[in-house]
């Protein structure tokens, strides 16, 4: 397909060129200093909702049963075409939302979704399972059995919705416009062995066990602070309130790139609305790094290092061994991490008052965390909870708050071709498959019913604090009557009059439970079966860009 290649040859232009700009140099690799034994706020991002982290199959190992699950309903793509693991072009239009006046019934996109974003396994030699030092970027020589696989992290580009509280508390980087960030999440655990890293160096990265590289796009392809997860600081890497980020206007049409260099993955978002381009390289000159796994002892070192992409293709057998979903390649709707709360502690972040929509209020219950009072706000002025709603999934993603037509009340929605690939960024995958991970976060392990041992009691629609089914939960559709750089768009939400070409049943669109298999925590390399996600294999790419 040659439909819009100039645009394609503009953002590989503007890619290349700006890949040279790498600007901060990080440090060789360094020990630091001892931690002082207490769990800090720092290693506790993931579990506090602070930052949006891969959801981990085995919660209690990586976090000792603390972690609290993210509902992700995605769209997988799969190609056997050389690069369609490591290379690919998307078309974005960001939604625009309705007035920031607060009227009952009206949702802001902050309270679907903290983020969406585009996903890509990488290596990572010090990430899960630690049995190889060995992982050759871009090949698809890395689809080993489990127990042999390459450390393998996963990239997870995202984009962050105006108007509610600041990065690096909440999720909103500005009171109207839109960021994103590039986040590489890595596992320091080997579970042939049965091993974690030491709490001392828990305590003293992004993330703890699950450590997070993390950098905005900026201008100039230079992080606005260190990106990994030793030197990280909340008050420079993660805010943004700086000149050189990106910022992009509602409604902005986007070409979102994620390509290899010779200095690691490069992501590029190009604005055709204001011709801006931000980009960031998940590279060593720019900051990113590993951190060594060290099970005992209190050592607690960064290696400086080039995250490249870890397979040639895209395929049910190219996933990274440690999520619980199935992905490698994949777009990705986070939902259920806004609740509403009438009386915010300011002292422990919690709620002290009643949660849910206006009309349809509770007490609050130990879900209701991450809280901030309205006066928080960048814009809209709204009190509520970012934490996982699990296992009580009463929020406002489970309302019918999604983008349906109604502008004055709901926001427009994420309109997102498929993605292309090949070497001018212009064949099509030939496969999409619809998958939640609904049953993950269903889970006894996070108070839920459903068990993913045998599938039972697991559901797609997850149940409310009653024990009913939520109320509404949405789904993918797309649409053919989009006039912008191509036919066809997905878009998830309700059915939108004038827009809904095909919604694939609706939310039975996820399909059947699908068995998965992981390592075994402590089992020498055996492996166990478990059903965390729904999946429906489309069999063909239904909306080719």
């Amino acid at each position: 397909m040659t439909r819009g290649r100039s645009w394609r040859w503009l953002v590989i232009t503007v890619a290349i060129a700006t890949g040279g700009v790498l600007g901060a140099t990080a440090a060789s690799a360094q020990p630091a200093a001892p931690a002082a034994g207490i769990t800090s706020a720092k290693s506790q991002v993931c579990i506090t909702g602070q930052v949006l982290c891969t959801e981990v199959q085995d919660y209690y190992h990586a976090f000792g049963g603390k972690y609290v699950g993210h509902d992700e309903p995605s769209v997988l793509y799969y190609s056997n075409v050389p690069g369609a693991g490591n290379r690919n072009a998307w078309q974005v239009t960001l939604p625009k939302d309705p007035p920031p006046s607060v009227i009952p019934g009206r949702s802001w996109s902050f309270q679907l979704t903290p983020a969406f974003w585009f996903g890509m396994a990488m290596c990572d030699s010090q990430s899960y399972p630690q049995v190889t030092t060995n992982c050759t970027p871009d090949s698809d020589s890395n689809i080993t059995p489990l127990a042999q696989h390459s450390g393998t992290a996963f990239t997870e580009l995202q984009f962050y919705p105006p108007g509610w509280v600041k990065q690096f508390n909440g999720s909103s980087c500005d009171p109207r416009d839109w960021c994103a960030a590039l986040n590489i999440d890595s596992l320091s655990e080997n579970p042939i062995n049965g091993t974690v890293l030491n709490p001392t160096c828990q305590n003293q990265i992004l993330g703890g066990t699950e450590y997070i590289n993390f950098a905005f796009l900026t201008h100039s392809g230079t992080p606005i602070g260190p990106p990994n997860p030793l030197q990280f600081d909340a008050a420079t890497s993660g805010n943004p309130t700086r000149p050189d980020v990106l910022f992009m206007r509602p409604g902005d049409h986007l070409t979102v790139i994620m390509h290899d260099t010779a200095q690691g993955l490069q992501t590029v978002v190009f604005d055709h609305n204001t011709g801006q381009v931000g980009s960031m390289t998940a590279s060593a000159a720019n900051g990113f790094g590993q951190i060594q796994a060290a099970p005992t002892g209190t050592s607690c070192t960064e290696i400086p290092y080039n995250f490249h992409p870890m397979y040639s293709t895209s395929s049910p057998a190219t996933r990274v061994p440690w999520t619980a979903h199935s992905y490698n390649i994949a777009f990705d709707e986070e939902i259920g991490h806004f609740d509403y709360c009438t009386n915010v502690d300011n002292t422990t972040g919690t709620c002290a008052g009643q949660e849910g929509a206006p009309g349809d209020q509770e007490p609050a219950d130990a879900d209701d965390a991450g809280c901030f009072p309205a006066a928080d706000s960048l814009l809209v002025q709204v009190s509520g909870c970012t934490a996982s709603n699990a296992p009580g999934f009463d929020g406002t993603s489970y309302l019918k708050d999604w983008p349906d037509g109604n502008r004055f009340l709901h926001p427009t929605p994420e309109l997102f071709s498929s993605p292309l690939t090949g070497p001018f960024l212009s064949t099509n995958y030939s496969t999409a498959a619809l998958e939640s991970d609904a049953p993950r976060v269903e889970a006894a392990d996070l108070g839920g019913a459903c068990n993913t041992t045998t599938g039972a009691n697991c559901t797609i629609v997850p149940p409310t604090d009653d024990g009913q089914p939520a109320t509404f939960y949405p789904f993918f559709s797309i649409t053919r009557f989009f006039p912008v750089g191509g036919s066809c768009r997905w878009f998830i939400g309700n059915r939108i009059p004038g827009l809904t070409a095909n919604d694939f049943g609706g939310v039975t669109q996820y399909g059947t439970l699908l068995p998965l298999q992981f390592l075994a925590f402590g089992g020498g390399g055996a492996t166990v079966t478990r059903f965390d996600d729904f999946q429906n294999n489309l069999g063909r790419n239904p909306c080719p860009a």
